[in-house]
């Protein structure tokens, strides 16, 4: 009877406020939302009319009367009002007859951020419905969310590349002994294969066009076998629908700049880490995390220039929020690597 009472009221939330995915996990039932940082307004009264998935559905379709916003941009709060509506809906849609009891939250924040952002974040949650508001580093909660041993005086290097932000991290002893973060990650990714298109083939796409592209034939370096995807998009000279082959050797040029600002930042990571941890990190190898460790080759090439091992994380999207959830099954444990 007490564990089924405590289950009713018990609503913990762990949250992964990404630039392009927010991911929701709920203490006792696993991940429950991985929804597009999206959402669609009525233009003059700036009232939400879709948030998420439905959102991104309208997105590059919507009428001059319907704004298509992402609140937030590199790995920040862009739009402090728009962020609070979509935690609002987000937090609303898991906790469906658990309305009593405001939840405790946890939410992953970059390695770079401002206390001034971070008391955004917290006040936003808070006005979304939050009971309590922990905030987490995004390296420490994927490096939890992997299962390195974070608390012990052992170098671990994690690698977490999402939509707006490459955060790069040294941890042991529960702390971050180093860390980097930069603003080069998806999304940047992305627009540099708008750019491409529009500058070698003379079409313009939208966003979610480049991101299939990304997808489908992204890499990090030229592959040993050569794939190819269909686009579509509007001649620029012409202003005419047309459609090209695009092979992965030209976008692995395309975003060789890209790959190139996330090697250094690496790198340099690697040269402010004390010798003891480096040599750690010489035998466990650095862990690749989030949508960019889906990149082709990307280990390859980091393997390359760094000389060191690297792993791909298992459902490597998924690491940080899991690494939440394993947070707030023990908060007191893991009371160290919170803010």
């Amino acid at each position: 009877m007490a564990f089924w009472f405590s289950s009713w009221f018990s609503n913990d939330i762990g949250i992964d406020l990404g630039t392009a995915n927010t991911l929701v996990y709920v203490k006792g039932q696993g991940i429950l939302i991985n929804e597009p940082s999206i959402v669609a307004l009525e233009r003059q009264s700036r009232k939400p009319l879709a948030i998420g998935t439905q959102a991104k559905e309208m997105l590059g379709r919507e009428k001059p009367d319907i704004e298509v916003v992402r609140p937030l941009r590199d790995g920040v709060i862009a739009d402090f009002d728009v962020t609070e509506e979509m935690l609002r809906f987000f937090i609303s849609k898991v906790q469906k007859n658990k309305l009593l009891v405001r939840p405790r939250v946890v939410i992953c924040v970059p390695s770079g951020i401002t206390p001034v952002e971070m008391r955004a974040v917290r006040e936003a949650a808070d006005r979304a419905g939050a009971r309590e508001v922990y905030l987490i580093k995004e390296p420490m909660a994927a490096a939890i969310g992997v299962g390195l041993p974070v608390a012990e005086a052992l170098g671990s290097m994690i690698v977490d590349i999402g939509g707006g932000t490459t955060e790069i991290a040294v941890i042991a002893l529960s702390g971050i002994v180093t860390s980097k973060s930069i603003k080069i990650a998806g999304d940047e990714m992305t627009e540099v294969i708008v750019q491409f298109l529009k500058r070698q083939h003379n079409l313009l796409v939208g966003s979610r066009s480049a991101e299939q592209i990304k997808c489908a034939v992204g890499a990090a370096c030229v592959l040993e076998e050569e794939l190819q995807h269909t686009c579509r998009g509007l001649e620029q000279l012409q202003a005419i629908p047309r459609t090209i082959v695009v092979d992965s050797k030209e976008i692995s040029e395309a975003l060789a700049e890209s790959v190139s600002a996330i090697i250094n930042a690496v790198r340099q990571t690697l040269e402010q880490t004390p010798p003891e941890l480096a040599a750690d990190i010489l035998d466990h190898g650095i862990i690749l995390t989030g949508g960019g460790a889906l990149l082709r080759g990307l280990d390859q090439r980091l393997i390359k220039e760094t000389d060191l091992p690297v792993i791909v994380a298992d459902d490597p999207l998924t690491c940080v929020v899991r690494g939440t959830g394993m947070v707030l099954a023990d908060l007191n444990n893991y009371k160290n690597v919170l803010e």
